[in-house]
């Protein structure tokens, strides 16, 4: 049995929160934001050069420019999972894309399958297939 089937996480009594966005903030929202469409495979007619809706369902993925100066944007201090159904289907896909994988799927200790590459601006992206499990 893999460690993510046996942690279990309930909130404190008293308590309800639900994470809600994830916003990557960049000097080039629309380079960033057809980077992480072209990825996810998400279809869009947004041009908008200052804030973009990537995934709007469940927790919201949203690419940002605040106006302040970031050098070049080196400096990534976010990693973004992704629980995908076929890591290595994924894997195959992305290389056609073009997209410089630093590590090919790999069977983690913990059961889940990873892959991991990085985004235009540097950040590290994992996607992620899950253990099956028994009905």
């Amino acid at each position: 049995m893999s460690n993510i089937a046996r942690c279990s996480l309930k909130h404190r009594k008293g308590s309800k929160m639900h994470f809600g966005e994830v916003c990557i903030q960049t000097n080039d929202v629309i380079k960033l934001a057809d980077f992480y469409r072209s990825i996810l495979n998400i279809n869009s007619d947004c041009s908008d050069e200052v804030h973009q809706f990537i995934i709007t369902e469940g927790t919201t993925l949203t690419v940002y420019n605040d106006g302040s100066s970031r050098r070049h944007n080196q400096d990534p201090n976010i990693s973004l999972a992704f629980t995908v159904d076929d890591v290595d289907a994924e894997y195959e896909r992305l290389l056609k894309l073009g997209v410089h994988i630093i590590d090919a799927p790999k069977l983690q200790p913990w059961g889940a399958k990873n892959m991991h590459f990085c985004d235009p601006d540097g950040n590290h992206i994992y996607f992620r297939s899950l253990p099956k499990q028994p009905a």
